[in-house]
């Protein structure tokens, strides 16, 4: 899929290591969702002025119960 392929591309250029790439993948497919939901709730928090990367850690924070499930 198209968006498959996107996700690896911005995964690699971040220096991603290919294993860890594929476990990522792996997540999205099985739960999409979820993803999207993160996804929103990062933008909300980046919109209300918090850096990006502390956006992600707090929104990964609250759903790593849901996280862990999906591994």
């Amino acid at each position: 899929m198209f968006q498959d392929f996107m996700l690896k591309q911005m995964l690699k250029s971040s220096g991603a290591p290919e294993d860890q790439i594929s476990a990522v993948i792996g997540m999205v497919k099985k739960n999409p969702t979820l993803f999207k939901q993160i996804a929103e709730e990062v933008q909300e928090r980046v919109k209300d002025g918090k850096s990006q990367m502390e956006a992600v850690m707090e929104v990964m924070m609250s759903h790593k119960d849901e996280l862990e499930r999906i591994k």
